[in-house]
């Protein structure tokens, strides 16, 4: 019999995609190798590593090595403070989206990522938005980091990446869980949908910032939800996630944890699905 081909698409939702870790060293248990990955912001960035050759527990490692020291983070957030307090201010007002994103990427991917789509072991897709193209761009050759950043550019905090003349945002604005571009790639398509929505006490005004975060995951909910009811994947996964931020970094460890269900949930439905695999 035909072991089926397996594709992966692994959504945006900032730290909440920590939990994707846990789909990636299900699928190394189980022997499975995908044939093809799409990524969207956090599911872009791990979706890279893994299509180097990195494997489930090695990401995992490397996040709770990037995460665990604070003092050791806080010296490479300050790499990234504005050039000046000229620029910060610039435009008649506290700029907000400075952070130059690709210097982000630089700082906190693992060094030995490759530069280029063509290096990758695994074919990757990695969804941006064209911002004045008003669409998703799928971004499939060149540039890999440059690719991750403008996929993970978060409006308002994070300056757009240019490629090739494109103005390009976060990807979340157009495809937040990327499932639809993998149909026809492989014989099962599983989703990874980590968006979920703001959480808080009904009555309790929101901080500015978590305003803002927390209305562009309603926004990239509506359109997973849409994109889902017009293609429907084959697998959809949904880590308990919810609680925490999309800036939430610094609670890898207990993202790992609140999440670890996801390994029963996948391990299930795989071997119901693929009964070859229920004696690993």
């Amino acid at each position: 019999m035909k072991t089926p081909k397996i594709a992966l698409a692994l959504g945006g939702g900032g730290a909440r995609g920590i939990a994707h870790i846990h789909v990636l060293e299900v699928l190394d248990e189980l022997g499975i190798q995908p044939v093809a990955l799409a990524g969207t912001s956090m599911g872009a960035v791990i979706a890279a590593g893994y299509a180097a050759g990195m494997s489930g527990a090695a990401i995992r490692d490397y996040v709770l090595e990037t995460f665990h020291h604070r003092k050791e983070l806080l010296g490479k957030l300050w790499k990234l403070r504005p050039e000046s307090l000229k620029t910060f201010f610039s435009d008649g007002g506290l700029r907000l989206g400075d952070i130059n994103i690709e210097r982000v990427m630089e700082i906190f991917l693992p060094p030995d990522l490759p530069n280029d789509f063509d290096s990758l072991k695994i074919p990757l897709a990695v969804v941006a938005t064209d911002y004045y193209g008003q669409k998703q761009a799928i971004l499939t050759h060149g540039r890999l980091r440059s690719a991750i950043a403008a996929s993970a550019a978060i409006p308002a905090l994070f300056r757009p990446v240019i490629i090739d003349d494109t103005v390009l945002v976060d990807g979340g604005m157009t495809n937040p869980t990327p499932h639809d571009i993998l149909v026809g790639s492989a014989d099962i398509v599983i989703a990874v949908d980590v968006v979920g929505g703001p959480e808080g006490t009904p009555g309790e005004r929101p901080s500015q910032m978590d305003v803002l975060i927390g209305s562009i995951q309603l926004l990239m909910g509506t359109i997973a939800t849409t994109k889902r009811e017009m293609t429907p994947s084959d697998i959809l996964i949904e880590p308990a996630v919810s609680q925490f931020r999309a800036l939430d970094f610094l609670k890898t460890e207990a993202i790992l944890e609140a999440s670890v269900k996801t390994r029963d949930d996948l391990r299930s439905i795989l071997t119901q699905r693929l009964p070859h695999l229920a004696e690993r």
